[in-house]
Protein backbone atom coordinates (compact mmCIF):
# COMPACT_ATOMS: atom_id res chain seq x y z
CA UNK A 1 0.00 0.00 0.00
CA UNK A 2 1.24 3.54 -0.72
CA UNK A 3 2.41 5.52 2.29
CA UNK A 4 -0.34 7.75 3.69
CA UNK A 5 1.19 11.20 4.02
CA UNK A 6 0.27 13.51 6.84
CA UNK A 7 0.24 17.28 6.69
CA UNK A 8 2.55 19.03 9.10
CA UNK A 9 3.57 22.61 9.82
CA UNK A 10 7.23 23.31 9.18
CA UNK A 11 9.60 26.11 8.21
CA UNK A 12 12.54 25.73 5.83
CA UNK A 13 15.93 27.39 5.73
CA UNK A 14 18.25 27.64 2.73
CA UNK A 15 21.66 28.13 4.34
CA UNK A 16 24.31 28.99 1.76
CA UNK A 17 27.73 29.30 3.38
CA UNK A 18 31.20 29.76 1.96
CA UNK A 19 31.81 26.17 0.90
CA UNK A 20 28.45 24.40 1.03
CA UNK A 21 24.72 24.91 0.80
CA UNK A 22 22.09 23.08 2.83
CA UNK A 23 18.34 23.11 3.10
CA UNK A 24 16.94 22.27 6.54
CA UNK A 25 13.31 21.85 7.56
CA UNK A 26 12.51 22.62 11.23
CA UNK A 27 9.48 22.05 13.41
CA UNK A 28 8.22 24.57 15.99
CA UNK A 29 10.77 23.38 18.58
CA UNK A 30 13.71 23.71 16.12
CA UNK A 31 14.01 19.97 15.78
CA UNK A 32 15.30 19.01 12.33
CA UNK A 33 12.70 17.13 10.29
CA UNK A 34 14.70 16.75 7.06
CA UNK A 35 17.89 18.16 5.55
CA UNK A 36 20.36 17.83 2.71
CA UNK A 37 23.76 19.42 2.19
CA UNK A 38 26.04 19.77 -0.84
CA UNK A 39 29.48 21.31 -1.23
CA UNK A 40 30.01 23.51 -4.26
CA UNK A 41 33.29 24.20 -6.14
CA UNK A 42 35.75 26.87 -5.04
CA UNK A 43 38.19 28.54 -7.41
CA UNK A 44 41.58 30.02 -6.50
CA UNK A 45 42.98 31.35 -9.80
CA UNK A 46 45.80 33.37 -8.18
CA UNK A 47 47.36 33.72 -4.71
CA UNK A 48 44.90 35.51 -2.45
CA UNK A 49 42.03 35.14 -4.95
CA UNK A 50 38.86 33.21 -4.13
CA UNK A 51 35.98 32.90 -6.61
CA UNK A 52 32.70 31.02 -6.97
CA UNK A 53 30.45 30.39 -9.96
CA UNK A 54 27.00 31.94 -9.32
CA UNK A 55 25.23 29.38 -11.54
CA UNK A 56 26.83 26.48 -9.66
CA UNK A 57 25.73 27.92 -6.32
CA UNK A 58 22.18 28.35 -7.59
CA UNK A 59 22.10 24.80 -9.00
CA UNK A 60 23.38 23.34 -5.72
CA UNK A 61 20.82 25.36 -3.75
CA UNK A 62 17.94 24.08 -5.87
CA UNK A 63 19.27 20.49 -5.68
CA UNK A 64 19.42 20.73 -1.88
CA UNK A 65 15.82 21.89 -1.73
CA UNK A 66 14.64 19.03 -3.95
CA UNK A 67 16.61 16.36 -2.06
CA UNK A 68 15.37 17.63 1.30
CA UNK A 69 11.78 17.61 0.07
CA UNK A 70 12.22 13.98 -1.06
CA UNK A 71 13.39 13.16 2.47
CA UNK A 72 10.39 14.97 3.94
CA UNK A 73 7.97 12.96 1.81
CA UNK A 74 9.86 9.74 2.59
CA UNK A 75 9.41 10.47 6.30
CA UNK A 76 5.63 10.66 5.80
CA UNK A 77 4.81 14.35 5.28
CA UNK A 78 3.23 16.17 2.37
CA UNK A 79 5.22 18.77 0.46
CA UNK A 80 2.80 21.51 1.43
CA UNK A 81 3.81 20.99 5.08
CA UNK A 82 6.52 23.61 4.47
CA UNK A 83 4.74 26.93 4.99
CA UNK A 84 7.56 29.42 4.45
CA UNK A 85 11.31 29.45 3.96
CA UNK A 86 14.15 31.78 4.89
CA UNK A 87 17.50 32.31 3.22
CA UNK A 88 20.78 32.95 4.99
CA UNK A 89 24.06 33.50 3.24
CA UNK A 90 27.78 34.13 3.31
CA UNK A 91 28.12 37.91 3.41
CA UNK A 92 30.29 40.42 1.50
CA UNK A 93 30.72 38.05 -1.48
CA UNK A 94 29.93 40.14 -4.56
CA UNK A 95 27.69 38.96 -7.43
CA UNK A 96 27.03 40.90 -10.63
CA UNK A 97 24.59 39.92 -13.36
CA UNK A 98 22.91 41.35 -16.44
CA UNK A 99 19.54 42.99 -15.94
CA UNK A 100 18.57 42.04 -19.52
CA UNK A 101 19.58 38.37 -19.52
CA UNK A 102 19.67 37.50 -15.81
CA UNK A 103 23.02 35.78 -16.37
CA UNK A 104 26.17 36.36 -14.28
CA UNK A 105 28.69 38.75 -15.78
CA UNK A 106 31.64 37.00 -14.09
CA UNK A 107 32.44 34.75 -11.17
CA UNK A 108 31.57 36.03 -7.71
CA UNK A 109 34.46 37.40 -5.63
CA UNK A 110 34.31 35.76 -2.19
CA UNK A 111 34.42 37.69 1.09
CA UNK A 112 37.91 36.47 2.06
CA UNK A 113 39.46 37.30 -1.33
CA UNK A 114 42.35 39.79 -0.91
CA UNK A 115 42.99 40.83 -4.53
CA UNK A 116 41.71 44.34 -3.85
CA UNK A 117 44.41 45.35 -1.34
CA UNK A 118 46.05 47.67 -3.91
CA UNK A 119 42.64 49.19 -4.62
CA UNK A 120 42.13 49.69 -0.88
CA UNK A 121 45.51 51.44 -0.74
CA UNK A 122 44.36 53.67 -3.62
CA UNK A 123 41.15 54.70 -1.85
CA UNK A 124 43.08 55.29 1.38
CA UNK A 125 45.27 57.68 -0.61
CA UNK A 126 42.17 59.36 -2.09
CA UNK A 127 40.76 59.88 1.42
CA UNK A 128 44.05 61.42 2.54
CA UNK A 129 44.48 63.76 -0.43
CA UNK A 130 41.12 64.50 -2.05
CA UNK A 131 38.77 63.28 0.66
CA UNK A 132 35.17 62.08 0.79
CA UNK A 133 32.26 64.25 -0.35
CA UNK A 134 29.88 63.87 2.59
CA UNK A 135 27.31 66.33 1.22
CA UNK A 136 27.18 67.91 -2.25
CA UNK A 137 30.13 70.31 -2.32
CA UNK A 138 31.25 69.46 1.25
CA UNK A 139 34.44 67.37 1.58
CA UNK A 140 36.34 65.79 4.42
CA UNK A 141 39.88 64.58 3.88
CA UNK A 142 42.79 63.10 5.80
CA UNK A 143 41.82 61.52 9.10
CA UNK A 144 38.48 63.34 8.93
CA UNK A 145 37.75 61.59 5.62
CA UNK A 146 38.69 58.19 7.05
CA UNK A 147 36.49 58.85 10.08
CA UNK A 148 33.61 60.08 7.89
CA UNK A 149 33.63 56.90 5.80
CA UNK A 150 33.41 54.82 8.95
CA UNK A 151 30.80 57.09 10.53
CA UNK A 152 28.52 56.77 7.50
CA UNK A 153 28.95 53.06 6.76
CA UNK A 154 29.96 51.66 10.15
CA UNK A 155 32.89 49.99 8.36
CA UNK A 156 36.56 50.69 7.65
CA UNK A 157 38.12 50.49 4.20
CA UNK A 158 39.10 46.85 3.74
CA UNK A 159 39.38 44.10 1.14
CA UNK A 160 36.69 42.36 3.21
CA UNK A 161 33.68 44.38 2.04
CA UNK A 162 31.81 44.29 -1.27
CA UNK A 163 32.32 47.77 -2.75
CA UNK A 164 35.99 47.33 -3.66
CA UNK A 165 35.25 43.90 -5.16
CA UNK A 166 32.61 45.40 -7.48
CA UNK A 167 34.92 48.24 -8.44
CA UNK A 168 37.66 45.70 -9.21
CA UNK A 169 35.28 43.74 -11.47
CA UNK A 170 34.43 46.90 -13.44
CA UNK A 171 38.11 47.84 -13.74
CA UNK A 172 39.32 44.39 -14.81
CA UNK A 173 36.53 42.66 -16.75
CA UNK A 174 35.46 44.40 -19.99
CA UNK A 175 32.05 42.70 -19.98
CA UNK A 176 31.35 44.05 -16.48
CA UNK A 177 32.58 47.52 -17.43
CA UNK A 178 30.34 47.49 -20.51
CA UNK A 179 27.28 46.36 -18.52
CA UNK A 180 27.94 49.09 -15.95
CA UNK A 181 28.34 51.73 -18.66
CA UNK A 182 25.17 50.54 -20.42
CA UNK A 183 23.11 50.46 -17.21
CA UNK A 184 22.69 46.70 -17.59
CA UNK A 185 24.36 45.64 -14.34
CA UNK A 186 22.83 44.35 -11.12
CA UNK A 187 24.99 43.98 -8.03
CA UNK A 188 23.97 42.00 -4.99
CA UNK A 189 25.20 39.83 -2.18
CA UNK A 190 24.25 36.17 -2.24
CA UNK A 191 20.76 36.50 -0.80
CA UNK A 192 19.96 38.93 -3.65
CA UNK A 193 21.13 36.41 -6.26
CA UNK A 194 19.33 33.42 -4.68
CA UNK A 195 16.03 35.29 -4.24
CA UNK A 196 16.22 36.74 -7.77
CA UNK A 197 16.45 33.23 -9.23
CA UNK A 198 14.05 31.40 -6.91
CA UNK A 199 11.16 33.77 -7.64
CA UNK A 200 11.57 33.66 -11.40
CA UNK A 201 14.84 35.26 -12.47
CA UNK A 202 14.77 37.69 -15.35
CA UNK A 203 11.02 37.13 -15.91
CA UNK A 204 10.22 38.49 -12.45
CA UNK A 205 13.21 40.84 -12.24
CA UNK A 206 13.09 41.12 -8.43
CA UNK A 207 16.28 42.87 -7.34
CA UNK A 208 16.47 43.54 -3.59
CA UNK A 209 19.16 43.60 -0.92
CA UNK A 210 18.37 42.74 2.67
CA UNK A 211 19.49 45.27 5.28
CA UNK A 212 21.97 43.17 7.28
CA UNK A 213 23.75 42.25 4.04
CA UNK A 214 23.60 45.79 2.64
CA UNK A 215 25.30 46.97 5.82
CA UNK A 216 28.38 44.91 4.79
CA UNK A 217 28.97 46.54 1.42
CA UNK A 218 30.59 49.92 2.32
CA UNK A 219 27.74 51.50 0.33
CA UNK A 220 25.03 51.58 3.03
CA UNK A 221 24.30 54.46 5.39
CA UNK A 222 23.66 53.13 8.90
CA UNK A 223 21.82 56.34 9.86
CA UNK A 224 19.42 56.67 6.90
CA UNK A 225 19.22 52.85 6.54
CA UNK A 226 19.54 53.14 2.78
CA UNK A 227 22.17 53.23 0.07
CA UNK A 228 24.38 56.29 0.42
CA UNK A 229 24.72 58.26 -2.84
CA UNK A 230 28.05 59.77 -1.76
CA UNK A 231 29.58 56.37 -1.05
CA UNK A 232 28.40 55.10 -4.44
CA UNK A 233 29.95 58.19 -6.01
CA UNK A 234 33.21 57.69 -4.06
CA UNK A 235 33.64 54.20 -5.51
CA UNK A 236 32.47 55.30 -8.97
CA UNK A 237 29.36 53.11 -8.99
CA UNK A 238 25.97 53.81 -10.59
CA UNK A 239 23.03 54.07 -8.20
CA UNK A 240 21.06 51.74 -10.49
CA UNK A 241 23.28 48.69 -9.79
CA UNK A 242 21.95 48.26 -6.23
CA UNK A 243 18.60 46.72 -5.37
CA UNK A 244 15.81 47.93 -3.11
CA UNK A 245 16.63 47.70 0.59
CA UNK A 246 14.28 45.30 2.40
CA UNK A 247 13.89 44.20 6.01
CA UNK A 248 15.09 40.90 7.44
CA UNK A 249 11.61 39.47 7.96
CA UNK A 250 8.81 39.98 5.43
CA UNK A 251 7.29 38.19 2.43
CA UNK A 252 9.47 39.09 -0.56
CA UNK A 253 7.98 36.76 -3.16
CA UNK A 254 6.99 33.19 -3.92
CA UNK A 255 9.08 30.31 -5.24
CA UNK A 256 8.42 29.96 -8.97
CA UNK A 257 9.10 26.27 -9.59
CA UNK A 258 10.03 22.92 -8.08
CA UNK A 259 8.71 21.15 -5.00
CA UNK A 260 8.21 24.42 -3.13
CA UNK A 261 6.37 26.24 -5.92
CA UNK A 262 4.12 28.91 -4.42
CA UNK A 263 5.78 28.85 -0.98
CA UNK A 264 6.64 32.35 0.32
CA UNK A 265 10.19 33.42 1.08
CA UNK A 266 9.87 35.29 4.36
CA UNK A 267 13.36 35.81 5.76
CA UNK A 268 16.64 37.06 4.30
CA UNK A 269 19.65 37.56 6.54
CA UNK A 270 23.44 37.45 6.50
CA UNK A 271 24.78 34.29 8.08
CA UNK A 272 26.33 35.85 11.19
CA UNK A 273 23.28 37.91 12.00
CA UNK A 274 21.24 34.74 11.41
CA UNK A 275 23.32 32.94 14.02
CA UNK A 276 22.70 35.79 16.47
CA UNK A 277 18.95 35.30 15.97
CA UNK A 278 19.30 31.50 16.02
CA UNK A 279 21.05 31.72 19.38
CA UNK A 280 18.17 33.96 20.51
CA UNK A 281 20.54 36.84 21.31
CA UNK A 282 17.78 39.35 20.62
CA UNK A 283 18.29 41.86 23.40
CA UNK A 284 21.06 44.24 24.38
CA UNK A 285 24.13 42.65 25.95
CA UNK A 286 23.84 39.14 24.54
CA UNK A 287 26.71 37.74 22.44
CA UNK A 288 27.45 34.79 20.21
CA UNK A 289 30.37 33.57 18.13
CA UNK A 290 30.08 31.36 15.06
CA UNK A 291 33.16 29.32 14.22
CA UNK A 292 33.10 28.30 10.59
CA UNK A 293 35.55 29.08 7.79
CA UNK A 294 36.11 32.35 9.64
CA UNK A 295 34.82 33.28 13.08
CA UNK A 296 32.31 36.02 13.77
CA UNK A 297 31.45 37.43 17.17
CA UNK A 298 28.33 39.60 17.45
CA UNK A 299 27.26 41.57 20.50
CA UNK A 300 23.67 42.84 20.45
CA UNK A 301 23.34 46.58 21.22
CA UNK A 302 19.54 46.81 20.87
CA UNK A 303 17.86 49.59 18.86
CA UNK A 304 20.86 51.84 19.39
CA UNK A 305 23.85 51.79 17.05
CA UNK A 306 27.11 51.89 19.03
CA UNK A 307 30.03 53.39 17.13
CA UNK A 308 33.19 51.48 17.92
CA UNK A 309 36.45 53.20 18.80
CA UNK A 310 38.28 49.92 19.38
CA UNK A 311 38.40 48.27 15.97
CA UNK A 312 34.95 46.68 15.79
CA UNK A 313 32.20 47.09 13.22
CA UNK A 314 28.87 48.73 13.90
CA UNK A 315 26.34 46.77 11.91
CA UNK A 316 22.66 46.03 11.47
CA UNK A 317 21.79 42.79 13.26
CA UNK A 318 18.26 42.41 11.91
CA UNK A 319 15.09 44.38 11.18
CA UNK A 320 12.13 42.24 12.30
CA UNK A 321 9.76 43.78 9.75
CA UNK A 322 9.45 46.69 7.30
CA UNK A 323 7.84 48.93 9.95
CA UNK A 324 9.99 47.79 12.88
CA UNK A 325 13.07 49.49 14.25
CA UNK A 326 16.27 47.66 13.34
CA UNK A 327 18.36 45.95 16.02
CA UNK A 328 22.09 46.72 15.86
CA UNK A 329 25.23 44.86 16.88
CA UNK A 330 28.94 45.28 17.37
CA UNK A 331 30.85 42.72 15.36
CA UNK A 332 34.35 41.39 15.31
CA UNK A 333 35.48 39.06 12.54
CA UNK A 334 38.34 36.57 12.33
CA UNK A 335 39.24 35.72 8.74
CA UNK A 336 40.76 32.28 9.40
CA UNK A 337 39.25 29.86 11.92
CA UNK A 338 38.06 26.60 10.38
CA UNK A 339 40.06 27.47 7.27
CA UNK A 340 43.26 27.20 9.33
CA UNK A 341 42.27 23.64 10.22
CA UNK A 342 41.52 22.98 6.55
CA UNK A 343 45.07 24.21 5.82
CA UNK A 344 46.47 21.64 8.25
CA UNK A 345 44.47 18.99 6.40
CA UNK A 346 44.74 19.91 2.73
CA UNK A 347 48.08 21.73 2.51
CA UNK A 348 50.16 20.31 5.35
CA UNK A 349 48.55 16.82 5.41
CA UNK A 350 48.82 16.64 9.21
CA UNK A 351 45.26 15.34 9.54
CA UNK A 352 42.93 13.49 7.17
CA UNK A 353 39.71 15.17 8.40
CA UNK A 354 39.04 18.47 10.14
CA UNK A 355 37.59 16.68 13.18
CA UNK A 356 40.96 15.01 13.79
CA UNK A 357 42.58 18.30 14.79
CA UNK A 358 41.23 17.89 18.32
CA UNK A 359 42.65 14.37 18.65
CA UNK A 360 46.04 15.49 17.31
CA UNK A 361 46.12 18.57 19.58
CA UNK A 362 45.16 16.46 22.61
CA UNK A 363 48.38 14.43 22.28
CA UNK A 364 50.30 17.32 23.85
CA UNK A 365 49.25 19.27 26.98
CA UNK A 366 50.68 22.55 25.62
CA UNK A 367 51.86 24.06 22.33
CA UNK A 368 55.50 23.67 23.38
CA UNK A 369 55.96 27.42 23.04
CA UNK A 370 54.54 27.58 19.50
CA UNK A 371 52.21 30.44 18.53
CA UNK A 372 50.36 30.55 15.22
CA UNK A 373 48.97 33.82 13.84
CA UNK A 374 46.58 32.49 11.19
CA UNK A 375 46.56 35.65 9.07
CA UNK A 376 46.26 33.87 5.72
CA UNK A 377 44.40 36.83 4.22
CA UNK A 378 45.40 39.54 6.68
CA UNK A 379 43.98 40.32 10.11
CA UNK A 380 40.42 41.58 10.59
CA UNK A 381 39.00 42.92 13.87
CA UNK A 382 40.29 44.56 15.93
CA UNK A 383 43.60 44.92 14.03
CA UNK A 384 42.40 45.64 10.46
CA UNK A 385 45.74 44.92 8.83
CA UNK A 386 45.38 43.51 5.31
CA UNK A 387 49.19 43.48 5.06
CA UNK A 388 49.57 40.96 7.92
CA UNK A 389 50.49 37.43 6.95
CA UNK A 390 50.49 34.00 8.58
CA UNK A 391 53.18 33.49 11.20
CA UNK A 392 54.26 30.31 12.98
CA UNK A 393 56.72 31.32 15.70
CA UNK A 394 58.42 29.60 18.62
CA UNK A 395 59.28 26.58 16.49
CA UNK A 396 62.21 24.47 17.74
CA UNK A 397 63.51 20.97 17.09
CA UNK A 398 61.15 19.90 19.88
CA UNK A 399 58.09 21.05 17.88
CA UNK A 400 55.85 18.31 16.48
CA UNK A 401 52.51 18.28 14.60
CA UNK A 402 50.53 18.06 17.86
CA UNK A 403 52.04 21.33 19.07
CA UNK A 404 51.10 23.02 15.78
CA UNK A 405 47.56 21.59 15.90
CA UNK A 406 47.10 22.91 19.43
CA UNK A 407 48.54 26.31 18.44
CA UNK A 408 45.99 26.43 15.60
CA UNK A 409 43.11 25.98 18.06
CA UNK A 410 44.66 28.54 20.42
CA UNK A 411 44.96 31.08 17.57
CA UNK A 412 41.18 31.24 17.19
CA UNK A 413 40.73 31.54 20.98
CA UNK A 414 43.27 34.39 21.22
CA UNK A 415 41.63 36.29 18.36
CA UNK A 416 38.26 35.81 20.07
CA UNK A 417 39.70 37.37 23.22
CA UNK A 418 41.01 40.37 21.27
CA UNK A 419 37.49 41.02 19.98
CA UNK A 420 35.80 40.49 23.36
CA UNK A 421 38.17 42.96 25.02
CA UNK A 422 37.24 45.55 22.39
CA UNK A 423 33.52 44.87 22.91
CA UNK A 424 33.88 45.45 26.65
CA UNK A 425 35.68 48.76 26.03
CA UNK A 426 33.08 49.94 23.49
CA UNK A 427 29.95 48.88 25.35
CA UNK A 428 31.09 49.26 28.95
CA UNK A 429 29.47 45.90 29.60
CA UNK A 430 31.23 42.62 30.41
CA UNK A 431 30.50 39.52 28.35
CA UNK A 432 29.39 37.06 31.02
CA UNK A 433 29.33 34.07 28.69
CA UNK A 434 29.70 33.27 25.03
CA UNK A 435 27.14 31.27 23.05
CA UNK A 436 28.81 29.36 20.24
CA UNK A 437 27.91 27.46 17.08
CA UNK A 438 29.54 26.39 13.84
CA UNK A 439 31.63 23.44 12.75
CA UNK A 440 34.63 24.09 15.02
CA UNK A 441 32.44 23.91 18.12
CA UNK A 442 31.99 20.15 17.64
CA UNK A 443 35.45 19.71 19.16
CA UNK A 444 35.36 19.57 22.97
CA UNK A 445 39.07 20.40 23.22
CA UNK A 446 38.65 23.47 21.00
CA UNK A 447 35.86 24.71 23.27
CA UNK A 448 37.87 24.01 26.45
CA UNK A 449 40.78 26.01 25.02
CA UNK A 450 38.37 28.81 24.12
CA UNK A 451 37.04 28.93 27.71
CA UNK A 452 40.55 28.76 29.20
CA UNK A 453 42.13 31.51 27.11
CA UNK A 454 39.12 33.85 27.44
CA UNK A 455 38.40 33.15 31.10
CA UNK A 456 34.66 32.94 30.46
CA UNK A 457 31.99 30.26 30.19
CA UNK A 458 31.38 28.92 26.69
CA UNK A 459 27.82 27.67 26.08
CA UNK A 460 27.25 25.19 23.27
CA UNK A 461 23.70 24.11 22.33
CA UNK A 462 22.94 20.54 21.31
CA UNK A 463 21.35 21.61 18.01
CA UNK A 464 24.04 23.84 16.54
CA UNK A 465 22.55 24.77 13.16
CA UNK A 466 22.04 28.26 14.55
CA UNK A 467 22.56 30.04 11.23
CA UNK A 468 19.85 28.06 9.49
CA UNK A 469 17.59 28.33 12.53
CA UNK A 470 17.96 32.12 12.56
CA UNK A 471 16.65 32.51 9.03
CA UNK A 472 13.86 30.03 9.82
CA UNK A 473 12.81 32.10 12.86
CA UNK A 474 12.78 35.26 10.75
CA UNK A 475 10.74 33.56 8.02
CA UNK A 476 8.27 32.08 10.50
CA UNK A 477 7.91 35.43 12.24
CA UNK A 478 7.09 37.09 8.90
CA UNK A 479 3.88 35.08 8.59
CA UNK A 480 3.22 34.55 12.31
CA UNK A 481 3.91 30.80 12.11
CA UNK A 482 3.79 29.05 15.52
CA UNK A 483 3.10 32.46 17.08
CA UNK A 484 6.75 33.46 16.60
CA UNK A 485 7.42 37.18 16.83
CA UNK A 486 11.00 38.47 16.84
CA UNK A 487 9.89 41.63 18.67
CA UNK A 488 8.67 39.41 21.53
CA UNK A 489 11.50 37.01 22.48
CA UNK A 490 9.18 35.17 24.87
CA UNK A 491 7.34 33.72 21.85
CA UNK A 492 10.52 31.72 21.10
CA UNK A 493 10.78 30.23 24.59
CA UNK A 494 10.20 26.66 23.36
CA UNK A 495 12.74 26.90 20.50
CA UNK A 496 15.99 24.90 20.76
CA UNK A 497 15.98 24.36 24.51
CA UNK A 498 17.15 20.75 24.47
CA UNK A 499 20.58 19.94 25.91
CA UNK A 500 23.30 22.56 26.20
CA UNK A 501 26.84 22.09 27.49
CA UNK A 502 28.85 24.73 29.33
CA UNK A 503 32.65 24.72 29.16
CA UNK A 504 34.20 26.47 32.15
CA UNK A 505 37.74 27.90 32.27
CA UNK A 506 40.22 25.72 34.17
CA UNK A 507 43.51 27.50 33.33
CA UNK A 508 45.02 29.70 36.04
CA UNK A 509 44.77 33.44 35.49
CA UNK A 510 48.55 33.88 35.61
CA UNK A 511 49.19 31.37 32.81
CA UNK A 512 46.32 32.84 30.78
CA UNK A 513 47.78 36.36 31.00
CA UNK A 514 51.32 35.20 30.23
CA UNK A 515 50.13 33.41 27.10
CA UNK A 516 48.05 36.43 26.08
CA UNK A 517 51.10 38.70 26.34
CA UNK A 518 53.18 36.38 24.14
CA UNK A 519 50.35 36.12 21.61
CA UNK A 520 50.25 39.90 21.27
CA UNK A 521 54.00 39.91 20.54
CA UNK A 522 53.44 37.29 17.83
CA UNK A 523 50.68 39.40 16.26
CA UNK A 524 52.97 42.44 16.09
CA UNK A 525 55.58 40.37 14.24
CA UNK A 526 53.00 39.25 11.67
CA UNK A 527 51.85 42.75 10.76
CA UNK A 528 52.90 44.93 7.84
CA UNK A 529 54.45 42.09 5.84
CA UNK A 530 52.68 42.56 2.49
CA UNK A 531 51.64 46.19 2.28
CA UNK A 532 49.38 47.12 -0.63
CA UNK A 533 50.36 49.90 -3.01
CA UNK A 534 48.26 52.50 -4.76
CA UNK A 535 49.08 51.49 -8.33
CA UNK A 536 47.79 54.79 -9.74
CA UNK A 537 50.04 56.75 -7.36
CA UNK A 538 53.00 54.53 -8.28
CA UNK A 539 52.38 55.14 -12.00
CA UNK A 540 52.31 58.91 -11.35
CA UNK A 541 55.64 58.73 -9.55
CA UNK A 542 57.24 56.73 -12.36
CA UNK A 543 55.93 58.96 -15.16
Amino acid sequence: MPLMLQKGEFVGSLDCGTTSVRFIIFDKYAQIVAQHQLEFPQYYPNPGWHEQNPLEIQAHAEACIENTMKSLVASGYTKDSVKVIGITNQRETAFVWSRKTGKPLCNAIVWDDSRTKNLVAHYEHVLQTKGLEVQPGSWKKGQQGIDALREISGLPLSTYFSATKVRWMIDNYPEVAQAHANDDMCFGTLESWLLYNLVGGVKRGLHVCEMSNAARTLLFNTTTLNWDPMLLKFFGLRQSIVGEIVSTSQTYGYIASGSLKGVPIGGLVGDQQAALVGNKCLTKGEAKCTYGTGAFLLFCTGNEIVKSSHGLLSTVAFQPGPKSKPVFALEGSISSAGSAITWLKDSMHMISSSAQVNDLAAQEPTTGGVYFVTAFSGLLAPYWDSSATGLLIGVTQYTNPSHIARATLEATAFQTRAIIESMVLDSGKAVANLKVDGGMTNGDLAMSILADLNGTDVIRPEMRESTALGSALLAGSAIGLFGWDLTKPETLSEVNTKGTRTFKPEMSASIREKKWTIWQRAVERSRGWEAGIDEEEEEDLLS
